[in-house]
This record gives C-alpha cells, sequence and structure tokens, in this order.
C-alpha cells in the first residue's frame, strides 16, 4: 500500500483545503445563523454563494470514482481528500458530496435505467435537487433491514407503498426518495425487498415531522415518513425486482468510510481547537498545557486519530485494488474503531474547554451531537464486531 496520494489527488487535496480554511470555516457562524431563518430545507444564500465558487473551480462530486459521472478520484485519493471535509460539517454540502445524496447518486450510476439517470442523476450530480434515503423503520430494528415492514404492492403499472419510516434524513426539500420496501414477503429474508424512487410530492407520501435530534432539528431533516397507498410508476423500480438487499450493501459500503473519513477529520478539528486552547487557557498558576491530564489527553487522542486514520486509507485502498467485496472486513471494522475514536477525542475535547467546550460557541458540541449517531447509522458496532467476529472465526473453523 502506498500511504501518498495520486499526484492530481494531491492537486485537488490542496485546493479543497485551501478552499475550506480561507472560505467555509470563516462562514460558518453566518451560515449557522442564516439557517436558523431558512425553512422548508432550502439552502441558505451563503451556502448558494460557497457551492456555486466550489463548482467553477471543479471542486464537485469528487467521492465518484467513476469518470463518467465525478471527478473520477479514487478511494484512496478520496479518503484523503474527505478527511478535510470533515473539519467543517459544511464543507460535504458545499462540494455536492453530503449525504445522503452521495450514496444515492452511486447507487442510481450502478443500478438505475437510462431514463431514470437522465431524470434524477443527472441533475442530482449537477446540484440543482436534492435526494433522500428511505429504509429505517420505527417498529423494525434498523440494524436488521430483512425484518422491514414497508411493502409495496403491484397494481396494473404501479407500485403501491404502505409502511412507516423514520430518519429518512434529508427530505425536507428533496425532489425524491428511495424507499426500501418489500415485494416479496414470503420470500428469502435477503430476497424480500426492493428499491423504488418516490417523488417526494406524490399522492401518500406524507413526511409527518423532522425527528429532533438532541434537541435539533433544522436543514432537511431525519423525517418520519408515513406511506399511505402512495402510488407511483412501475418503471420506477431502481435495479432488479426483489434487489433491494443486495443494492443496501452496495450502498452501504462506500457511505460507511465516507462517515468515517469525515469523523477521522471531525476528530482533528476538535483536536486541533483543544491543542490551541491549552496553549493559551492558565488555570491554578500555569497553562492547561502543562497539566499531566491535559497532556495524556493530547497524546492519546493522537495516537488514536493516526491509528484511525491509516486503517481508513488501508480500507479505501482495498476497495481500490480488490473491490468493495473484497473490503467488507476493513470497511466493517473502519465502521466500528473510527467513530468512537472522533466520540473520545469530542470529549476529551470538550472536557478540557470547560464550559466553552459544551457552547455553540465552538463548532465541538454540534459535532458531538452530530456524530454519536455514527456509532448506530450504517450498522451499529455491536453488529459489525459480530459480522467481523464472524468472518475471523470462519477462517480458522
Amino acid at each position: 500500500m502506498e500511504f501518498g496520494i495520486s499526484e492530481e489527488g494531491k492537486i485537488i487535496e490542496d485546493q479543497v483545503v485551501r478552499f475550506i480554511d480561507e472560505k467555509i470555516i470563516p462562514a460558518e457562524g453566518i451560515l449557522a445563523e442564516e439557517g436558523k431563518t431558512t425553512e422548508n430545507g432550502q439552502e441558505t444564500p451563503t451556502m448558494k454563494a460557497l457551492r456555486a465558487e466550489a463548482k467553477s473551480l471543479g471542486l464537485w462530486n469528487l467521492y465518484l470514482p467513476d469518470s463518467d459521472w465525478g471527478a473520477g478520484v479514487s478511494n484512496h485519493d478520496y479518503s484523503v481528500i474527505c478527511e478535510h471535509m470533515g473539519r467543517s460539517q459544511a464543507a460535504p454540502r458545499v462540494f455536492n458530496c453530503d449525504a445522503p445524496n452521495t450514496g444515492n447518486a452511486e447507487i442510481l450510476a450502478q443500478f438505475g435505467t437510462d431514463a431514470q439517470k437522465e431524470e434524477l442523476l443527472t441533475p442530482l450530480l449537477e446540484g440543482e435537487i436534492r435526494s433522500c434515503f428511505s429504509m429505517t423503520e420505527p417498529d423494525t430494528a434498523g440494524s436488521d433491514p430483512t425484518g422491514l415492514r414497508t411493502t409495496a404492492v403491484r397494481d396494473g403499472d404501479e407500485w403501491v407503498i404502505n409502511g412507516h419510516k423514520w430518519f429518512t434524513s434529508g427530505a425536507i426539500g428533496a425532489r425524491f426518495a428511495i424507499a426500501m420496501v418489500v415485494t416479496n414477503p414470503k420470500a428469502a429474508p435477503h430476497e424480500r425487498a426492493s428499491m423504488i424512487l418516490v417523488p417526494t410530492d406524490a399522492p401518500g407520501f406524507d413526511l409527518i415531522r423532522p425527528v429532533s435530534v438532541m434537541g435539533h432539528v433544522g436543514g432537511g431533516g431525519h423525517c418520519e415518513i408515513q406511506y399511505n397507498d402512495c402510488r407511483v410508476p412501475a418503471e420506477n423500480l431502481l435495479g432488479p425486482e426483489h434487489g433491494g438487499f443486495m443494492i443496501s450493501q452496495a450502498r452501504l459500503g462506500p457511505g460507511r468510510i465516507h462517515h468515517c473519513m469525515r469523523a477521522v477529520g471531525m476528530a482533528e478539528r476538535a483536536f486541533e481547537i483543544m491543542c490551541k486552547h491549552a496553549c493559551v487557557r492558565e488555570v491554578h498558576g500555569s497553562l492547561l498545557r502543562d497539566k499531566q491530564f491535559v497532556q495524556e489527553w493530547i497524546a492519546t487522542s493522537r495516537m488514536e486519530i493516526d491509528q484511525s486514520r491509516l486503517l481508513t486509507q488501508y480500507a479505501a485502498w482495498k476497495m481500490d485494488k480488490f473491490g468493495k467485496e473484497n473490503a467488507r472486513q476493513e470497511l466493517s471494522m473502519t465502521k466500528v474503531v473510527v467513530p468512537n475514536m472522533m466520540m473520545n477525542v469530542l470529549d476529551r475535547a470538550m472536557q478540557c474547554l470547560g464550559a466553552l467546550g459544551v457552547s455553540d460557541d465552538t463548532p465541538i458540541a454540534s459535532m458531538w451531537r452530530n456524530g454519536r449517531a455514527l456509532r448506530i447509522a450504517d450498522g451499529a458496532d455491536e453488529v459489525h464486531k459480530m459480522v467481523i467476529a464472524r468472518r475471523e472465526l470462519k477462517r480458522f473453523a
């Protein structure tokens, strides 16, 4: 494995870092204030301006290694670039590299028909529309998608969808949802579901509310959806019928590592804030940096961040070299290690900053609120550990 990235990747990385440091981070306060008064998930004026500038510079859709649709950047190169995006929670959206649009674009590019790509993928990649992903249900275990209950029944040239979803992230203001629904209840567990493209203005697609997450709602929301006899054309089926589980796995592999790449960046930003604070804050007659406890936090955080970064880059490199299927173990390990590392670093940074750390005067508290869900999203820690152990034991059985 080469630790360095390609020359092309390095050029893009330098541009992304400069744009984040000079444009995005200085605008974080303005973006937050504008977000308080912007409704229906619409982009704020500052976000629109930043996105337009990023697009004009070609810093756009960097997550797609397929050059027919994206920038053609390898997963390994993107792992480094995406880490920088994690330093600001606004950056992924600025570069059109935000979830769930990234995962939705990936499976549309891989499984969509020509008509679906023209109608939905092209405007999604152009940044003209947004999307959401509708899989999680309040009444079934999210870590076991084989137990979904929302159904789609074929009625002539339409699908009729009924069911209850929530944490359909980004639904407010989205043009369409990709819904994972049961189309063959009597089939084997992994062959029951299909993916269907659902326009958010379709009759029967009822957005109940954005779910409050740790007291916060905003943006596109983590939304509760009721599908009440929601009818969509039969040609809205995405990929093969009853292939929903297979498509979800194809989607979640890159999605998991993208989350982890950004999580490393979040931890790095929190570490930077902690270290700078420790160098200027005086308490009990000396600077925080001279306290043994603080030195332990800094040393442990530095080691954990670097370990997590290397594991993430290795998983990305293996995806490039051997394909997603052959990197499943590394992806699962990364998905457990990195979010836990990030939460540890954020907690130490909070403790070091004291009252400032739990305020919204720094991004640490917001990162903590948003980051905690990563130990649940795209597979809970416990499920990944179970799968990791099974794969390892299989080698020795």
